[in-house]
Parts: C-alpha cells; sequence; structure tokens
C-alpha cells in the first residue's frame, strides 16, 4: 500500500526541502531567505486581518448612526416642505445633536485599536465623524438647484452607499486572506493535544453515611479570596462616591452655563462615568433625607450637573462647546431635550425614595428604645409639670419648656400617665431620636420610681413632687440601694 503524503502539501518551507536552485547561488543562503520572506508575508497579513476586523467594527457603529440619521430625516420630510434654508439647516443640525446624544448606539469614542493598529491617527469620536459627514452633505447640497432638504436625504444616502460598499470590499479581503492564512501549516497551526505525566488514582468508594459533608478547596493563602473580594467591594463604594471636584460642580449655578463650561474645561477629567454616578448618587442619598424644598432644589440640580456631564462626553470633546451654545439658546430643542431629560430622572429618583421611605416607615426600625423598671416589683410613674403661671422656681419652668418641646403626641402619652402609650411613641422614633427624649424626660424629673400617677396640677400632686425633689439629693450609697429606671433597646 502506498504511503499518503498529501497531509503534508500545505507545508510552507522545509530547511531539508529539495529545492533547485542556480549553481551560482548558495542552497542554505536561499532557503534562509527564502524563510525570512515567507514569515515577512505572514507578519503583514495578520496585520492586515487584525486592521480589517478593527476597520470592520468601526463601520458598522458608523452605519448604524446613519440609518438613524436617515430615520429621523425620513420622518420629518413632509413637516420640512417649504421652510427657508435657514430653518432646513436648523432641523438637519437638531437631527445630528439627537443621533450623536442617543446612548442606545452605544459609546460615542471609537473602540481601542489593537497594538500596531492606526498608531499614526488620532483618536476620534463617531459625533465628530458624523460631522464631517454632514458638513460634506452640506457642501454638495449647497450646489444642487433641487429641494434643500430632499437634497440632504439624497446626499446622505449616497454617503451610506460609499460606506456600505466599503465593508462590502472589505469583508471580501478579510474572507480571503483568513483563507490564505489558513491554508499553510505554521507553528501556530498545531498545539499538544494531551500531555500528563501524572496518573490519578481510582477514588475509594465512599462508605454509606447518614452525615452530609461538605468539601472546601484547600487554599495556599487563606486570607488571599476574601481580602479581594473585600477590595473589590470597597472600590464598589468608593466608584459610587462623587469626588470633592465633582461636589463643587455640583455646587455652581444651575443656569450659570459659562460657568459649569469654564469649570469642564478646567477639568476635562470630571466627564468620566464614575463622576457622573456619583453625582447621581449624591441627589438620591439628598432626596432621601431632604426636609425642605431646599433640599429638594439641591437634588435637582446634582440631577441637572450629572447630566450635563453624561451629554458632555457622549459628545466628545468638539461637541462640548456646541452643545452649551445650543443649551443656552432659549426655546431651541437642544434646550428642551436636555431639561426634560432632568425632570424626567429627578422625578424617578424622587418617586423611588418616597418608596422607599414608605416601606421604612412601614415596617419600622429594627431596634426601638422602650422603659422599663430594672425590678420587676417597681413601677415607673410619669410626672406632669405644672403650666408655666403654676411654676415658682427655675427648675419646674425648665421642666415645663421641655415638655412643651415634646410633640403632642408624647405630650398626650405623658399627661396619661401610662408607661405603654409612651413606649409605643418611643417605638415609632428612631434610636437616636428616643434617646434624645429619654434624656430630655430625666432632665425635667418627668420620671419617677414612685407609686401611682403624679399630677403636678393639684395641691397633692406637687406635695409628692416635692418629696421626690428630696429624695435625688440622698447620698450615693443610698440611691443605688433604691429601684433604678431601665433603658432598653430593643430589636
Amino acid at each position: 500500500m502506498p504511503v499518503d503524503y498529501s497531509k503534508w502539501d500545505a507545508l510552507e518551507l522545509s530547511d531539508d526541502s529539495d529545492i533547485e536552485v542556480h549553481p551560482n547561488v548558495d542552497h542554505r543562503s536561499f532557503v534562509n531567505a527564502k524563510r525570512n520572506q515567507i514569515h515577512q508575508q505572514r507578519a503583514e497579513r495578520k496585520h492586515r486581518i487584525t486592521t480589517l476586523k478593527y476597520e470592520r467594527v468601526v463601520n458598522d457603529g458608523l452605519l448604524s448612526r446613519i440609518d438613524a440619521l436617515l430615520a429621523s430625516l425620513e420622518a420629518h420630510k413632509v413637516e420640512m416642505q417649504g421652510k427657508t434654508k435657514d430653518e432646513v439647516d436648523e432641523a438637519i443640525f437638531d437631527t445630528l445633536a439627537d443621533v450623536c446624544t442617543d446612548g442606545s448606539h452605544g459609546a460615542d469614542q471609537l473602540p481601542a485599536p489593537p497594538q500596531g493598529v492606526h498608531t499614526q491617527e488620532p483618536q476620534q469620536s463617531y459625533s465628530k465623524m458624523l460631522g464631517v459627514l454632514v458638513d460634506q452633505v452640506k457642501a454638495e447640497v449647497d450646489k444642487s438647484k433641487e429641494d434643500r432638504y430632499s437634497s440632504y436625504i439624497k446626499e446622505v444616502q449616497s454617503h451610506k452607499s460609499q460606506v456600505a460598499g466599503l465593508q462590502k470590499d472589505l469583508h471580501v479581503e478579510l474572507a480571503r486572506l483568513e483563507k490564505e492564512e489558513t491554508s499553510k501549516i505554521t507553528s501556530e497551526s498545531y498545539h499538544t493535544g494531551f500531555s500528563s505525566s501524572h496518573v490519578s488514582k481510582a477514588e475509594p468508594k465512599s462508605t454509606t453515611t447518614t452525615t452530609k459533608t461538605t468539601t472546601e478547596p484547600e487554599l495556599l493563602n487563606p486570607g488571599a479570596m476574601t481580602k479581594t473580594e473585600d477590595l473589590d467591594a470597597a472600590v464598589d463604594e468608593d466608584d459610587m462616591e462623587a469626588s470633592p471636584t465633582a461636589k463643587q460642580f455640583s455646587r455652581l449655578g444651575q443656569n450659570d452655563f459659562p460657568a459649569s463650561l469654564a469649570f469642564i474645561s478646567t477639568h476635562p477629567e470630571i466627564l468620566s462615568e464614575r463622576e457622573t454616578d456619583g453625582l447621581l448618587v449624591e441627589a438620591f442619598n439628598a432626596q432621601s433625607n431632604a426636609k425642605t424644598k431646599k433640599d429638594e432644589d439641591h437634588a435637582r440640580h446634582c440631577v441637572h450637573q450629572a447630566l450635563l456631564l453624561q451629554y458632555c462626553r457622549q459628545l466628545g470633546r468638539d461637541g462640548v462647546g456646541l452643545f452649551f451654545k445650543r443649551i443656552q439658546t432659549p426655546g431651541h430643542q437642544a434646550r428642551k431635550l436636555f431639561l426634560d431629560d432632568v425632570n424626567s430622572t429627578y422625578a424617578r429618583i424622587r418617586t423611588r425614595t418616597a418608596e422607599l421611605a414608605k416601606v421604612k416607615d412601614e415596617e419600622g426600625d429594627r431596634e426601638q428604645i422602650q422603659l422599663h423598671a430594672v425590678d420587676p416589683g417597681t413601677s415607673i410613674n410619669i410626672i406632669t409639670p405644672a403650666p408655666f403661671e403654676q411654676c415658682t422656681t427655675d427648675d419646674e419652668r425648665a421642666a415645663r419648656e421641655i415638655f412643651e418641646s415634646f410633640t403632642p403626641d408624647l405630650q398626650k402619652a405623658l399627661e396619661s400617665g401610662s408607661l405603654d402609650r409612651v413606649n409605643d411613641v418611643l417605638g415609632k422614633m428612631s434610636v437616636a431620636e428616643a434617646e434624645q427624649v429619654v434624656e430630655q424626660l430625666g432632665d425635667g424629673g418627668m420620671l419617677s420610681l414612685e407609686g401611682g400617677v403624679i399630677d403636678a396640677t393639684t395641691e397633692e400632686g406637687r406635695k409628692q413632687v416635692e418629696a421626690i425633689e428630696q429624695q435625688r439629693h440622698v447620698p450615693a450609697a443610698e440611691a443605688d440601694a433604691e429601684p433604678g429606671l431601665s433603658v432598653d433597646e430593643v430589636d
């Protein structure tokens, strides 16, 4: 049976190849030169394939934006009939701005090229490429005698056809190069299929047992995984907080667009997505803690400044100045779109914070402050301070002032003399607020361990209050022997 050597037909060159050369040419030198030529052609082919793949991605992004531009122009074709030259140009620019700021097409910046691809060309953006395209279209439209708006659509379609044609040629060339790349056997074409010097032993059969066990991998550095997870969590938390520079930007006047533009020009690093997210988190926190309209205005202003950064980042460096010019023009479409975006974003934040606050109120705080006597046989009694007209000492007046500073529901609970009602009111407060109220109750002398409810508005009640005041000055040793008051923090 003859041996089949056809599988080696794709071998491009071998040192022992039977190559016939001219007698005056050294065989070894010829082989080396041929090998170097093949390696050079192979490197150039790989570089060309990488370049074409990158250009294919860029062209796909550009074509999607041109399609969006054409669709928007076609949608407004009827209403633009009979418009003046300036009105048509204005509408074209507004449409271009809408397409450039539409985040559904992805990032405005072109994807980073692979190493060694287009290294001499500056990094561009899709918005700049569309701007150049519209400038070329406008130059052709100015020469045309047809309807101006229809001419815009026609020229944009022509440019789309050119880009689509380039993309088609690119696919053909890329397919040819990839086929040529795989037609030859090279050192990169093969790999080790199996290589192992270790044979695993058969696992022993496990005995039947009712105990459930878990297996954890043994780590050389057990703390490394925990540290990495903690670090990732810390990074995520830091990313959600605005930097001091961003917070300074949020304090600029809402309608002071020149100041915002100057600040962005001085601090271009603020256009990062992290700063936008940080200001939105700042707005969320401000709205969550808002007590006055001023606090709500601050939250809305943070949203305003955050979206300013987002729009400028999406438009690219070349579109920032033009964007600020448009939003400062009263009645301009770009200004209306931006403010509508601000209002809708702030409305979502306000709705969400209100929902969270409602859930928190319904569930209540996990921790509550409650009053209980240490000795089960002792009851806590409540002293209602006498009205101001019946107060005779500074301490009595101070106690009444503290009482008057309480909320109406707490005042009613104290006047009822029911410890349960007082605890109910304290349970609706936050821990910090309830602790402050308990401290004020102690300072005002409104809590007592004597039996019964003491009403200081009556003669008998005032005598009991005087007796309690005298007991406050007993020696510390005797005081320690008396039953005490316990302030419990209940989960």
